[in-house]
């Protein structure tokens, strides 16, 4: 960063250089293209977040988990459960 004896030195040559008449025209033009920069620079930025947003794909949905281990031995199927009698129905008989 500068020091003030090093701001006092370009001053001074500054206004001996361009005189007191043109300096502060000269201060003012500088001044714009500061902010013309800044201003580009911004929309530059913006611009380059915006089509990031835009390119960016949406994330891939999860993967689904993984499935159960399969038993070595499969497990032996449990006996039908007993049937019940089953009365004859007749018809025109309740």
């Amino acid at each position: 960063m500068f020091s003030v004896p090093d701001i006092a030195v370009v001053s001074v040559l500054a206004l001996l250089l361009f005189g007191p008449d043109r300096l502060p025209s000269l201060m003012r033009q500088a001044g714009r293209v500061m902010r013309d920069i800044q201003n580009t620079s911004a929309s530059f930025v913006s611009e380059m977040e915006r089509a990031a947003d835009v390119n960016e794909r949406p994330a891939s949905p999860p993967a689904p988990p993984p499935l159960a281990a399969v038993p070595a031995a499969a497990p032996e199927p449990e006996a039908p459960p007993a049937e019940l009698p089953v009365e004859p129905h007749l018809p025109g008989i309740s």
